[in-house]
C-alpha cells in the first residue's frame, strides 16, 4: 500500500471540537451516507484485524483462502489470521503459502458457532472478520473493509460474495494471477444480498432488516460491537448468522454492504443446495431469537424467548390496585408477544407471617404473589434483547390497541422513541415512552458523558411526541373493565357483522333507486324513438315533396324541428 507521509485522522479519532463537534459521527438509523470512507490507498490504517476461519475437512479449499489472504493491501503487520481445525480427520495444517500472522488452534466441538467462539477468544483485533474456509479475498477486500472501521465503532461491513463452480486454481496461481477474477470467472452473485441491497439505497433505507447482511461468508465486525452483542449462539446449528446480527443491530450496529471487496466462493453454499431443507431447519429455531421475523411468529397467543415488546412497569411505592390495572391491561392486548418487567429486589422479599395484613410491604407482596406464575411477567430486571421497550407508569391502563398502535407508530417513522403525555403536573410532565432498544445502544455509544439521551436518540433515529388519548392510555379509574377475550371476541365479531349487513342493506337500496332511475330512463329515450321514427318519416316525405313545392321554406321548417330533436336529447344524455 502507497501510505502518504501524514496520517489521515478519521472522524471516531477526531477529539470533539470548541463548538461541541461530537467526535462518533451520529448515522441516522442505517444512513450511513455521512461516512466518507478514503479512497484505496490513500490512507494510513492503525486498526489490527482479526481473520477467524472455522474449517473442517477442507485443506484445499482452505489453501486456497490463505493463499488470498497472504497478499493484502492491508498492511501485514496490523492483520492476524486464526485458523480453527473443527475436528478435521485428518487434521488441518497450515500451507506453505499464507499470512505471516497465522496461526491454526483446534477446537473438536462440533459446530460452526463453536468454532468461531473459539477463535474469537483467541483474538486480538480491534475488529473481527468472520470467514468461510471455501472463500478466495481480492487484494484490496480486507482494506476496502478497514477503511470503513476507522470511521465509526459501530460497525459491521460485509463483501460482496461471488459463487464460482470452475476447476480450482492452484494456491500459486491466486498469488501471482494479479486480477483474481480471471481465475474464477464466470462467477454468480449473491442474489438475495444483492436484491437486498439494491431494493434498499444500499441498505440505507433498510433500518428495521439491515442485520440480514450479516453473513459469515466475509463480514467484518468492531470487536467492541461483538463483545456487547455477545458471541455466537452455540445452542443454534442453522441460521447463526442471521441470529448474531440481529443481536448486532440491538447494540447498535451499522450494517454497510461495500462493492469493492469481493469474495470468490468456491463451490454453491448449502443454502443453494438445499434451500427448502435449510429454510426448514432454520425456522424451526429463529423465531424465538429474531422478533423482527414477524412472519415467522404467525401465531396469535404463541409466547417466545425474545418478545417483540417488553413492557418495563416500576413498582416501586406504587399500589397493588395500580400495578394489577396496567399488567393485566398489557397482557390483554391485541399484541400478544409482549412481555411484562417488574424490577425490584424480589427474592429478598419477606412477607409477614403473624400479621399479613399490617404487612408494610404488602402491595409488593400481593403483587409477587398474583404474578410470580405468570409466563409473561418477569419479576426483575429486562433480558435486553427485546427490540422495543414500552415504560409504563403504574395506574395507567393501555386500550386494547394501544400497545400496537405505538409499535406501528415507531415502526413507521423507523424512530427511536414515542412519547406519551399522560399528564402535567406540579412536578413535571408525566409520560410512558416506548424505546427502541437500537437507538438507545447507538446513543450511548455516541454520546458525551454530560448529553441528555433523549436528545442524541432524536439525532441518531428520530423521536416525537403523541398524546394518550390518542392511542387510548387512560387512568385506572376512567378504564373499561377487562372482558375476556373470546366474549370481547365475539362483542367485535358481532358488531363488525352488524355494521357489514347495514352497510349492504344500503347498498341494496341504492342499487334499487339505480335500477328505478335507469327504468324511467328507459322509457324516455324509448318515447323519444318514437318521435323520432315519426320525425324521420315526416322528413322522408318533405323531401319527396320538394319537387313539388317551395324548397326554401319546407326545408327550414324541417332543419329547426330536427335541430330542436337533437338538442333535447342532448340535455337529456
Amino acid at each position: 500500500m502507497n501510505r502518504p507521509p501524514t496520517t489521515l485522522a478519521t472522524q471516531a479519532e477526531t477529539p470533539a471540537s470548541a463548538v461541541g463537534t461530537p467526535a462518533v459521527p451520529r448515522v441516522r438509523a442505517n444512513d450511513y451516507s455521512i461516512l466518507t470512507p478514503p479512497e484505496l490507498g490513500t490512507w494510513t490504517p492503525s486498526m489490527r484485524m482479526s481473520v477467524i476461519i472455522p474449517a473442517y475437512n477442507s485443506q484445499e479449499k482452505l489453501d486456497l483462502t490463505l493463499a488470498g489472504l497472504s497478499e493484502q493491501t492491508y498492511p501485514a503487520d496490523l492483520v492476524e489470521v486464526i485458523v480453527v481445525d473443527n475436528g478435521s480427520v485428518p487434521p488441518l495444517r497450515l500451507p506453505e503459502i499464507r499470512h505471516p500472522n497465522t496461526r491454526l488452534i483446534l477446537c473438536e466441538t462440533p459446530g460452526r458457532a463453536t468454532a468461531r467462539n473459539t477463535g474469537l477468544r483467541a483474538a486480538r483485533g480491534d475488529v473481527i472478520h468472520w470467514l468461510d474456509s471455501d472463500v478466495v479475498l481480492d487484494r484490496v477486500a480486507i482494506e476496502a473493509h478497514m477503511r470503513w472501521h476507522h470511521l465509526a465503532p459501530y460497525l459491521s461491513v460485509t463483501s460482496y460474495l461471488r459463487f464460482t463452480t470452475v476447476p480450482l486454481p492452484t494456491p500459486a496461481d491466486v498469488v501471482t494471477v494479479r486480477e483474481r477474477a480471471k481465475l474464477f470467472e464466470p462467477t454468480e452473485p449473491h442474489a438475495w444480498i444483492v436484491k437486498m441491497v439494491e431494493s434498499t439505497d444500499g441498505l440505507r433505507s433498510a433500518a428495521q432488516r439491515a442485520f440480514g447482511l450479516h453473513v459469515g461468508g466475509s463480514t467484518s465486525v468492531n470487536a467492541k460491537l461483538i463483545e456487547a452483542a455477545g458471541p455466537m449462539d452455540e445452542n443454534l446449528f442453522l441460521g447463526q448468522d442471521s441470529e448474531m446480527g440481529y443481536r448486532l443491530s440491538q447494540a447498535g450496529a451499522v450494517f454497510i454492504p461495500e462493492p469493492l471487496s469481493i469474495g470468490y466462493h468456491l463451490g454453491p453454499t448449502m443454502r443453494m443446495r438445499e434451500s427448502e431443507s435449510v429454510n426448514r431447519a432454520s425456522h424451526a429455531f429463529l423465531p424465538d431469537r429474531v422478533p423482527h421475523y414477524r412472519w415467522l411468529r404467525p401465531h396469535p397467543a404463541r409466547q417466545w424467548l425474545v418478545p417483540y415488546v417488553e413492557v418495563e412497569v416500576d413498582t416501586e411505592g406504587a399500589t397493588y390496585d395500580d400495578v394489577r390495572a396496567t399488567v393485566d391491561a398489557v397482557l390483554g392486548g391485541t399484541l400478544p408477544d409482549v412481555s411484562v418487567v417488574l424490577p425490584g429486589s424480589w427474592d429478598a422479599l419477606e412477607p409477614e407471617r403473624r400479621a399479613p395484613l399490617k404487612d408494610p410491604h404488602l402491595d409488593k407482596v400481593l403483587i409477587k404473589g398474583l404474578y410470580t406464575h405468570e409466563p409473561r411477567v418477569r419479576l426483575g430486571g429486562r433480558a435486553g434483547l427485546a427490540p422495543f421497550v414500552l415504560r409504563l407508569p403504574p395506574g395507567w391502563v393501555p386500550g386494547e390497541d394501544s400497545v400496537a398502535a405505538l409499535v406501528e407508530a415507531a415502526m413507521t417513522r423507523s424512530i427511536g422513541l414515542v412519547s406519551v403525555l399522560l399528564a402535567e403536573t406540579s412536578d413535571g410532565v408525566l409520560a410512558a415512552r416506548l424505546e427502541r432498544t437500537a437507538a438507545f445502544a447507538r446513543a450511548e455509544m455516541v454520546a458525551g458523558e454530560d448529553e441528555d439521551r433523549d436528545e442524541v436518540v432524536d439525532q441518531v433515529y428520530g423521536s416525537m411526541w403523541v398524546d394518550a388519548e390518542t392511542y387510548g392510555i387512560v387512568p385506572a379509574a376512567d378504564a373499561n373493565p377487562l372482558v375476556d377475550g373470546r366474549t370481547a371476541y365475539r362483542v367485535r365479531r358481532q358488531t363488525e357483522e352488524g355494521g357489514e349487513l347495514e352497510r349492504l342493506t344500503k347498498e341494496v337500496e341504492r342499487l334499487q333507486g339505480k335500477v328505478t332511475e335507469w327504468r324511467e330512463e328507459s322509457k324516455r329515450w324509448r318515447a323519444t324513438a318514437v318521435q323520432l321514427r315519426r320525425e324521420v318519416g315526416t322528413l322522408r316525405r318533405q323531401v319527396s315533396a320538394l319537387k313539388r313545392g317551395p324548397l326554401k321554406r319546407v326545408a327550414r321548417g324541417s332543419l329547426r324541428r330536427l335541430q330542436g330533436l337533437l338538442g333535447d336529447q342532448t340535455q337529456r344524455k
